[in-house]
Formats: structure tokens, C-alpha cells, sequence
């Protein structure tokens, strides 16, 4: 990996940086974190569109809560759009197949690797969620009530283990589409289709982003029923341990989503010198956090927050890829110093002000990292694009450092896990004017 890596970011590449910015991730505590990360689904309201029928229990079955408490009626409720939400799973993912998957295979667009890659093992999801619902509806009485559900979804919850497989790969599969949009054929299908009745004007990846929004939805949902099932009624200790089993399952796949997310991004680190701790991310298998930052040049930067080191680069294209060239010298985390910087306080060229913007007014949402030891390599003065960015940035390399120094101190404890497990979100990968020449000579964003 030389200093030969990397060419000219043009506009195409821009606008592809632009929609990996749409992969956007939320900082929280619980390890299910990355599970949410993804944007949520927009509904238009455009009346042209294909809309769904929203119809509760309630409005469905005639005859429905005429003799039952207020809580059980709740309680259908929650069952009733558990099914439903099956048979609308299976019915979107039936769609993906036969309006995006093969169309695309049948006229040339991708080539099947391509597809294999961004649509993943979506194809054997259907009859999984289908024999869920099949199995629901065999529960409901003529009245459309249900009685127990916990039983069922204690024998079904562990095929969501293949989920595993399509969590694991949705990092990988969304760059390659945001890649192949830039091919005109492959974008104007995929606005037609967005246009289309059929897609309710969502894009494709709403779609495959589908599965994962289902999965995460199932302790919820089975949370709210044990809410509305009283501690006597027989389903109540079933449903206790399908929450158990299902918030287990998630946790094990958001783990090996998170290191497949850190061995993604780990390959396409470029390095320009062997002495920048390309041995020490190599051990890496958590990113912890990662997103675009401005350093007091006003350049753009991608850092990298690893389990024990922060590295900055630059968005450079090799090979028509995107790649993160490492900027400077990485800084392992026992040995960073981070400040908290006020507002106002941004030092360029012995002024205060002016850094990252006109020397009238104050730079906001600043702090700095650097090496306890100065002579081991420059600080870095960086710019969040917000207050909230800049305090979950903060926070999470404040989290680090001090889980980085236990574990040094005791060596025998296993690694805790981590806060954060996404993406900062609000990235501002946009489009802009300037270019910036690295060290080499390169010219990158």
C-alpha cells in the first residue's frame, strides 16, 4: 500500500460519498444501538402513491371486544399487528425479488455477483416470516381472538439466526449499490422504480433494509404484549422468554454486524507510511464510532475510531473504489489527550479566531486530540458539525480511552462493551469546490 493510491475525487465520487452519508448511525448505550443505526423508511404522501391498509383488531372482526377488558383488547392488538406485520414483510420481500432482483439479472444492469453481494440471502427470508404468519393465523378463533402466542414464538425465534448472515453484510452491500448508482443504467431503473406505484415511492434500499427494521421490532413488540398480559394468564412465563431469547439473538448479531463493520472499513484503510499503526488496526475488531470531521484547515476528514486507536484520513478513489488514505500519525488511545475546547477558542497562526471560519466570528464545536508525548506525532483541532455531534464524539473517545486504560491495568477482565457502535450521525459528506493536496503530492477532497 504506497503512495500511488489514490486519484482525483470527481464529482461522481462526491455524490457517492454524499449517499453513504444516508447509512447513518445514532449514538446510544445499548449494544442493539447498531441494529437501529439505518435511516428510517420516508412514506410520501404523494395520493398517487400505493398506500397500506392500516386497519386495527378492533375494525377488523365485527364481533371484536364485545366482552373483553380493556387490557386484553390491548393485548389483540399488539398480536394482530405482529401478524400483520408478517404478511407485509413477506408480500415487500416477494416485491424485491420480482421487481428489482430479477429485472435487473434479466436485462443486464448488475452482473449476478453484483447482485449476490447487495441483496445477500434476502431470498430465503420469505418462507421463514410466511411459516410465522401461517402458524399465527392457525391460533385465531373465529372471533379473531388469539389466546396464547408465546409457545409459537418460542419454537420460531431461533431461525432468526440467518439473520445473522444479511445484518452482517449490509454494510458491504450498501456501499456496492451506492457504487453502482453512478452507472446511468443502474440509476434510471432504480428512479423508475422509485417512481413506480408499486414501491410506495421508496427506494431500493428501504427495501433491503426491510429484514433488519423487522428484526429489531420483535422485542418491542413482544414487550408491549407481556405489558398487556396479566401475570396469571398463561401466556405471560412463554413470553417472558421469548423477549429473553429474542434480545439475546440480537445481541449475538449486532456483535458480528459490528465486526464485519470494522473489517469492512479496516480494508480499506490506505496507508502512505509503514510507521502509521497499520499492525495495531489490524488487531482491531471494534469500531466504535466513525464519521467526518474538519481540522482547523478547514479539510475534511473521516476518522476512525478503533477499540484502541483514533485514526484520521482523507476520501481518496483508487481503482474507481473508495478508500480512507491515513492522515498523519494515528494515535493509539493510551496515549491521547483530549480536550474539550470552548467556543471561541480555536488558535491559527497566533490568532484565536479564524480557523475554520471568517476571523469575526467564534469557531464552534471544537475539541483536540493529540499524544501525551508531542515529539510522537502532530495534534489535530477538529470540527463537529454541531453541539450534539461534537459531545457524542467526545464522549465516546472519553469512554474509550478510559475502558482502553482498565484493561490495561487488568489485563484479566474481558473487554466491556462498548457504548457506541455506530456511525456519528449527521455526516456531511456533500459536495464542494476546494480540493487539497496530500502529502504526496495527491490531490483528494
Amino acid at each position: 500500500m504506497g503512495k500511488e493510491r489514490g486519484h482525483i475525487v470527481t464529482d461522481w465520487s462526491v455524490h457517492l460519498l454524499a449517499n453513504l452519508s444516508s447509512v447513518q448511525r445514532s449514538i446510544g448505550c445499548r449494544n442493539e444501538s447498531r441494529l437501529f443505526s439505518f435511516s428510517p423508511r420516508m412514506c410520501s404522501r404523494d395520493s398517487s402513491v400505493k398506500m397500506r391498509s392500516s386497519k386495527l383488531w378492533s375494525e377488523t372482526f365485527d364481533s371484536a371486544g364485545e366482552e373483553l377488558s380493556v387490557g386484553e383488547i390491548k393485548r389483540q392488538e399488539v398480536i394482530f399487528e405482529l401478524m400483520q406485520g408478517e404478511r407485509m414483510l413477506v408480500e415487500d420481500l416477494q416485491l424485491v425479488k420480482k421487481n428489482y432482483y430479477e429485472p435487473m439479472l434479466k436485462l443486464g444492469i448488475m452482473s449476478l455477483d453484483e447482485l449476490k453481494q447487495i441483496f445477500g440471502i434476502l431470498d430465503t427470508l420469505p418462507p421463514l416470516h410466511q411459516d410465522l404468519f401461517d402458524e399465527l393465523v392457525k391460533l385465531r378463533h373465529e372471533d379473531g381472538t388469539v389466546d396464547q402466542l408465546g409457545p409459537t414464538m418460542l419454537d420460531w425465534l431461533p431461525q432468526l439466526h440467518a439473520y445473522k448472515a444479511y445484518c452482517c453484510n449490509q454494510v458491504a452491500a450498501k456501499a456496492l449499490l451506492d457504487h453502482k448508482r453512478r452507472n446511468p443504467a443502474v440509476h434510471n431503473f432504480l428512479q423508475l422504480c422509485q417512481e413506480s406505484a408499486f414501491s410506495r415511492k421508496l427506494d431500493v434500499w428501504s427495501f433491503l433494509d426491510l429484514p433488519r427494521s423487522r428484526l429489531v421490532k420483535y422485542p418491542l413488540l413482544l414487550n408491549q404484549l407481556l405489558k398487556h398480559t396479566v401475570a396469571e394468564h398463561p401466556d405471560h412465563h412463554t413470553l417472558s422468554q421469548a423477549v429473553s431469547v429474542i434480545q439475546a439473538i440480537i445481541s449475538m448479531i449486532n456483535s458480528k454486524a459490528g465486526e464485519a463493520e470494522c473489517e469492512y472499513y479496516k480494508k480499506r484503510l490506505c496507508y502512505l507510511y509503514e510507521t502509521q499503526g497499520e499492525e495495531c488496526v489490524s488487531r482491531s475488531r471494534l469500531l466504535l464510532c466513525h464519521g467526518e470531521l474538519k481540522n482547523n484547515k478547514s479539510q475534511r476528514l473521516h476518522a476512525f475510531l478503533f477499540e484502541t486507536i483514533l485514526v484520521l484520513t482523507r476520501l481518496v478513489i483508487h481503482n474507481n473504489q473508495l478508500e480512507f488514505q491515513v492522515y498523519r500519525q494515528p494515535i493509539p488511545l493510551p496515549e491521547l489527550v483530549l480536550e474539550d475546547l470552548p467556543d471561541g477558542e480555536v488558535r491559527v497562526g497566533g490568532s484565536i479566531r479564524g480557523a475554520f471560519i471568517a476571523a469575526n466570528e467564534r469557531a464552534k464545536n471544537v475539541f483536540r486530540v493529540s499524544f501525551q508525548d508531542g515529539s510522537r506525532g502532530q495534534a489535530h483541532t477538529l470540527q463537529a458539525n454541531d453541539s450534539f455531534n461534537k459531545q457524542q464524539w467526545v464522549s465516546c473517545i472519553r469512554h474509550a480511552m478510559v475502558t482502553t486504560r482498565e484493561q490495561s491495568a487488568s489485563p484479566a477482565t474481558s473487554p466491556e462493551t462498548p457504548c457506541t457502535l455506530g456511525e456519528l450521525s449527521s455526516l456531511s459528506l456533500n459536495c464542494h469546490d476546494g480540493t487539497d493536496q496530500t502529502e504526496d503530492g495527491q490531490r483528494i477532497m
